[in-house]
């Protein structure tokens, strides 16, 4: 199984990422909670990894945070949850912030994901209440958002970067873009700002 991997980051789009190890370009999915961590292409990256193995594919899925890979194998050991669906619900919310719903009984944070309905939202609060300590990690006193240097209205590749990442994590076209259009200002320069806001806005409705 391959557990890291280490090397430079060539590509990213989300929710995939190349990593190029010795001349061998490695394909991950990540959630979004990785790729808003992710250095600028160019940049070496070290990455926790899981290797899924399906008739038709073998996937790489990667994590900056240990406790994230944690929570991924967690998941999907859950009944109805497999790596797609886990892959977003990491993308909507990290380790820390998916502790704190199953610990508040919070459905609706977990409903407001696409592709979780109200069942396995229940499913999840239940099967991994016992786990808790096994993926949850301090709370970042410093969490929220970053100020933008550069004011300028975004690009339409910008946005249809994050339209279509959105689109990719289950998210209906039309519901994707009015989430990015709600939260679209000139403030934005990258994609994954844009990414960052619509997850949180739809998190904390």
């Amino acid at each position: 199984m391959i557990g890291r991997i280490r090397g430079i980051l060539v590509h990213k789009q989300a929710p995939l990422i190349l990593v190029e190890v010795g001349g061998v370009g490695y394909e991950l999915h990540v959630p979004m909670t990785t790729l808003f961590q992710l250095p600028a292409l160019g940049a070496e990256v070290s990455l926790v990894t899981h290797f899924v193995v399906r008739e038709d594919a073998q996937l790489l899925y990667g994590f900056v945070e240990e406790s994230d890979r944690s929570l991924f194998r967690e998941l999907i050991k859950v009944s109805g949850v497999g790596p797609k669906l886990a892959l977003t619900i990491l993308s909507g919310m990290d380790a820390q912030s998916f502790a704190r719903c199953v610990q508040r009984d919070d459905v609706s944070a977990l409903v407001a994901l696409p592709g979780v309905g109200k069942k396995t939202a229940e499913r999840l609060l239940v099967d991994m209440r016992d786990k808790l300590k096994d993926w949850m990690v301090p709370a970042d006193p410093a969490d929220g958002d970053a100020g933008a240097g550069t004011v300028r209205a975004p690009l339409p590749d910008i946005v249809a970067d994050a339209e279509g990442a959105l689109i990719t994590l289950g998210y209906k076209p039309q519901e994707a873009s009015r989430m990015v259009a709600a939260v679209n200002d000139d403030s934005v320069v990258e994609s994954e700002e844009l990414i960052r806001r619509a997850l949180k806005s739809t998190i904390r409705r």
